[in-house]
């Protein structure tokens, strides 16, 4: 499976880069995608890092071929 995954705020400029096209084989959840993506990475709150497929947000999601993945810093609102 093909998955794109966009990089925002603190996590493009942790990973140098603001987007990348993953190749996978067999079945991967949103959640698992982020622990991969973040592993490795100078982000010291990797769980305040929130994740979107197909621009919703939800870590529970079983990825499929072709989905658009957003890694999300935390934001704040007023």
């Amino acid at each position: 499976m093909t998955v794109t995954v966009k990089y925002f705020g603190l996590v493009a400029e942790a990973a140098e880069k603001s987007e990348e096209v993953m190749e996978f084989d067999g079945t991967l959840t949103a959640s698992e995608l982020k622990a991969q993506c973040l592993n490795g990475l100078s982000i010291t709150d990797k769980e305040s890092i929130q994740i979107a497929v197909n621009q919703n947000l939800d870590d529970n999601v079983n990825l499929k071929d072709g989905d658009e993945v957003a890694l999300l810093p935390p934001f704040a609102g007023g």
